[in-house]
């Protein structure tokens, strides 16, 4: 009886099995394969591939001072892996490489949907009866397309589309067959396939439901910002925006259309997209703080900005804005740079520097700002090293604001180099010219400030090591430890000690160096071993210049450097303020001979652009009777001889060449006609200080030293700024020498 009864089970078993089999088109056996397919290969295929969405959405940083991908995902653009197909749409087998690498959890989503096809494929007589394969499929090209193997993900989309027309993720798998053709760079078979969807509508449905269109129209604005067509894009994202039943992708549409907006400066239509995001309450919350950014960003200098000013300051105080801190200061200081409350301004830039987790492209925006702040009031040295911040931070040399800040910074580096000259110069003169006793009173004042502020500055080390920095902290406080005890601080006690007095006896009066003794009859032989030159009145002393020789050295470079100056903020910086007044200060200090007139041809200039004629009129009779024969005597004397330019820049160029080529054959005298006659009709070209350049070359070569020094300053005055200019100024400081 009992072996029967094994018998019954085991037959019935096998039947079952039989039946559950993937080779019979029966219910059992189509309802049991589906069944373990979705809930059990495709389960944990789906879970994967969710999980690696979750990782790029976590990794993937948006540059928020950009216009966002639509996508937010990076894909390296020549990284597209071609295709090996063992399989029916899907490449099963793949390399059979010795080495097992880790997979990714794309890769482990693929290897599960490549099981469930293998494994639980119901394909008889031609037709597939599994129904949880099409799934398969869709599941196996959307895991390729995130390992950036588009070919075999467009490979496996096709073959559902070809083989499960009535499937329905048919919809689903077109959009991503469009998605892995737009990041192969077929654009337009894309946009054909997404229209024909939307449009035509060719599947079995009647109506695509909201979601599947969201994903369609959002696909055909991936394709047209490709193809940069940005009126089309902005279409396809507004049709993709109105429903927002995908929420992230949503938020993502709108914020991005909003970015259009503004980038075509039509601010009311940006500033209506951001603000139904700000009201999208299932949004993220980085897409609604964001737009409340831009928000400010776009709001015109009237009372609206004081409203958002309000605002910003409301989001500056919630605490779960912390992450966004650097931003929101940021914006705030714009605000308040618009209405003209720099301090405040100021203030907000530096809150924005001090927030934690500050972006680094944030930092460079803020530095810029600050830097422009402080550029715009002729405060140099500190815009200068603002800009500086900003290099430091970006190394990128491609992008063509920090090029800009590079420029910008380089050309300051040469104005602080002579300002510097020009403070360091001055208080070395200054010095130099006091009598004996207040150069010594000068120096003792100097001395017991900078003692001073040793001292503090070492006790305060000392206080932050006892009580808080040095690891022991109030630990050690606690315990009952006083910090004479703290052998790392006693050290650091003994050690300034020593820098400030050096070695001392312990005794009293131990601060002076020598004693007599109670007889008066002899000294203290204690000395200080070592005596710090930063205290030592006799180093300052004898640091100060005494030759003649050495100071009118001094004095010449000052003057040099402030001439330098006076061309750098007429020329480079438009600042005629600054230029007039170091030009000023260089003429009522007696300067060589050579300065003397370009300083009043600029100062002529400056004058005469603002309108003084008084002042004007004292520099114009300086040129005219101290330096009649110059080439800047006959510009003021004939201003209206300046003729229009007429000649093509080819033109020119072959008339600098044959001039050229006849300076090469030394026929020098026929160069300098030449050019005199020519200059005159290309009074605005910038290949003019290449012919002045040329002429005086042709007159060191045919004229005088004294000749040729005039011809060479002509170019440094006119063209100080220029190669020939910078060039000119090299050879004129040799001959001098």
């Amino acid at each position: 009886m009992k072996n029967t009864q094994k018998i019954f089970v085991t037959f019935i078993i096998f039947v079952l099995l039989y039946a559950c089999g993937t080779k019979k088109d029966t219910i059992v056996s189509r309802n049991y394969q589906a069944l373990t397919t979705k809930y059990n290969v495709l389960f944990n295929g789906k879970e994967a591939f969710n999980k690696g969405i979750e990782e790029i959405n976590n990794k993937y940083k948006d540059d928020w001072f950009n216009r966002l991908p639509i996508e937010p995902i990076e894909f390296e653009e020549d990284k597209i892996v071609a295709p090996t197909f063992n399989g029916p749409g899907a490449g099963f087998n793949g390399d059979n490489n010795d080495e097992k690498k880790e997979t990714t959890t794309f890769e482990k989503a693929e290897e599960k949907a490549v099981k469930a096809i293998q494994m639980h494929g119901m394909n008889i007589n031609g037709l597939e009866r599994n129904r949880q394969i099409d799934d398969a499929y869709l599941l196996l090209g959307k895991s390729r397309y995130y390992s950036q193997r588009f070919v075999p993900a467009v490979e496996a989309l096709n073959y559902v589309i070809a083989n499960y027309p009535n499937a329905n993720l048919i919809a689903e798998t077109k959009i991503w067959r469009a998605k892995a053709n737009i990041r192969m760079d077929n654009k337009e078979l894309a946009i054909e396939a997404m229209k024909l969807l939307l449009i035509i509508r060719d599947t079995l449905e009647a109506d695509l439901p909201n979601k599947i269109k969201e994903q369609a129209y959002t696909t055909l604005a991936m394709a047209y910002v490709r193809s940069d067509t940005m009126q089309k894009a902005k279409q396809n994202l507004q049709l993709a925006t109105r429903t927002l039943e995908n929420v992230d992708q949503g938020a993502r549409n709108l914020f991005i259309l909003g970015q259009i907006f503004s980038d075509e400066n039509k601010k009311d239509s940006a500033n209506q997209v951001f603000t139904r995001l700000v009201n999208f309450k299932k949004a993220p919350y980085k897409y609604k703080i964001h737009a409340n950014i831009e928000l400010a960003r776009n709001s015109p200098n009237d009372s609206t900005s004081v409203v958002l000013l309000e605002k910003l300051q409301k989001l500056i105080k919630n605490r779960d804005n912390r992450p966004y801190l650097d931003e929101l200061y940021y914006q705030t200081a714009v605000l308040n740079q618009n209405q003209d409350s720099i301090q405040l301004a100021i203030e907000n830039y530096n809150n924005s520097l001090r927030a934690k987790n500050g972006g680094d492209k944030q930092k460079t925006y803020t530095y810029e700002n600050l830097g422009n702040l402080y550029f715009k009031d002729a405060v140099y040295q500190k815009a200068s090293a603002y800009y500086d911040s900003v290099l430091q931070i970006s190394k990128d040399s491609i992008d063509l604001r920090i090029r800009r800040i590079r420029r910008k910074h380089k050309n300051l580096a040469s104005l602080i180099k002579f300002e510097e000259v020009v403070a360091t110069n001055d208080s070395i003169v200054r010095i130099a010219s006091l009598p004996k006793e207040e150069q010594k009173i000068f120096f003792e004042d100097y001395i017991a400030k900078l003692k001073k502020a040793d001292e503090e500055n070492a006790q305060l080390r000392l206080n932050q090591m006892a009580f808080g920095n040095s690891g022991s902290g109030l630990q050690s406080a606690n315990k009952g430890s006083w910090y004479f005890y703290n052998n790392q601080s006693l050290s650091f006690g003994k050690t300034e000690f020593r820098k400030i007095w050096g070695t001392r006896k312990l005794e009293d009066n131990w601060r002076w160096s020598e004693k007599a003794t109670i007889g008066g009859a002899q000294k203290d032989d204690v000395q200080v071993d070592k005596v710090n030159s930063k205290y030592d009145l006799d180093t300052y002393i004898s640091s100060i210049p005494t030759d003649l020789e050495i100071i009118d050295s001094l004095k010449t470079d000052r003057n040099q450097a402030l001439y330098e100056l006076g061309l750098i903020y007429k020329e480079q910086f438009k600042n005629q303020n600054l230029a007039k007044i170091r030009l000023e200060r260089v003429a009522s200090l007696n300067p060589k001979e050579e300065l003397i007139l370009p300083i009043n041809w600029h100062l002529y200039q400056i004058y005469k652009d603002s309108e003084n004629v008084d002042k004007a009129e004292i520099h114009k009779n300086v040129i005219l009777t101290q330096y009649p024969d110059t080439k800047f005597a006959q510009i003021i004397l004939n201003p209206d001889e300046m003729v229009e330019e007429e000649i093509a820049v080819n033109e020119i160029e072959d008339n600098y060449k044959q001039m050229y080529y006849l300076y090469k054959e030394d026929k020098f005298d026929e160069v300098i006609n030449k050019i005199e006659i020519f200059i005159i009709t290309i009074p605005n070209s910038e290949l003019l200080p290449k012919f002045e350049l040329l002429k005086a070359y042709a007159i060191g070569k045919s004229k005088n030293v004294e000749a040729y020094k005039t011809a060479l300053e002509f170019v440094i005055v006119s063209y100080g700024n220029t190669d020939e200019g910078k060039k000119a100024k090299v050879i004129l400081d040799k001959l001098i020498k």
